[in-house]
């Protein structure tokens, strides 16, 4: 055993069938990976299999293997575990081989620089808008967004051009009625969304005022794919009182970058 590895202190009850156990095992392995990257700093083991609803011994198990692997590493010295060196070339090997994903990065840093404003690159991952990258203004009012987290998509202007090639109906079935209340109470209703989304996808970009945070206006342009299809958006995050010439400025830079950045001009 590895001198990373966490010495087991329990065995699970029952044998789980031979047949089943690569299924189940993979299932846990990306279950536990995506509770660290939900949580967002390092965990005990203990509190991992709590979070996931795993035996105790199948996390220790699997936590054992992936610090082997370096794909997660021990911090500190009582049995806290994170996201370790293997991660990070995982994702660097990603970007490198991404010709595309560079182009974006390279944007990112560029546009970052020419208007001193909070840049972002923002997707879906699931029901959820995130933000996929992101360069913060650095200006002395710093607006930032943390890489990852999941947000409710309807607090988002990006997330009402993500959703374009939805019907009311597909709509009404995606979004957790849940999602339509904003941090501080007030509630978005859903007919008001689904004509943002129509209007987004007519005018080709999204604006909101603000929703996720009282003191940001933020705007967000197509990243489409070779079919046509919106799968990013690039976003400019600013502060509510922007002039309105200026934002108009950026939104102008930011639809040219964003068509720049599309593979297709669908």
């Amino acid at each position: 055993m590895s001198d990373n590895a966490i010495e087991l202190v329990e065995t699970d009850a029952g044998k789980e069938p031979r047949n089943g156990e690569r299924r189940r095992g993979i299932d846990r392995v990306i279950i536990l990976l995506e509770a660290l990257l939900k949580h967002r700093a390092p965990m005990r083991v203990g509190d991992i299999a709590k979070m996931i609803g795993a035996p105790r011994s199948t996390t220790y198990e699997i936590v054992n293997s992936l610090l082997e692997a370096e794909m997660l590493e021990n911090v500190g010295t009582e049995g806290y575990v994170y996201f370790g060196r293997a991660m990070h070339l995982f994702g660097w090997a990603y970007s490198h081989h991404n010709a595309h994903y560079r182009r974006i990065i390279e944007t990112l840093d560029k546009m970052a620089v020419e208007t001193g404003e909070t840049v972002q690159l923002c997707g879906l991952r699931g029901n959820k808008y995130v933000v996929l990258d992101c360069r913060d203004s650095p200006g002395p009012f710093r607006i930032s967004s943390d890489v990852g987290v999941e947000v409710p998509i309807p607090w988002t202007a990006s997330g009402r051009l993500l959703l374009g090639h939805m019907s009311e109906q597909e709509l009404r079935d995606f979004i957790p009625p849940i999602d339509y209340t904003l941090p501080d109470g007030r509630v978005i209703a859903p007919a008001e969304f689904f004509a943002d989304v129509a209007t987004a996808h007519r005018q080709g970009y999204s604006e909101t005022a603000a929703l996720a945070d009282r003191f940001t206006w933020c705007m967000a342009a197509p990243i489409r794919d070779g079919h046509g299809a919106i799968g990013k958006t690039l976003c400019f995050v600013l502060p509510i009182d922007t002039p309105e010439p200026r934002r108009n400025q950026l939104l102008d830079l930011l639809r040219e970058r964003a068509r720049g950045l599309s593979l297709t001009d669908g």
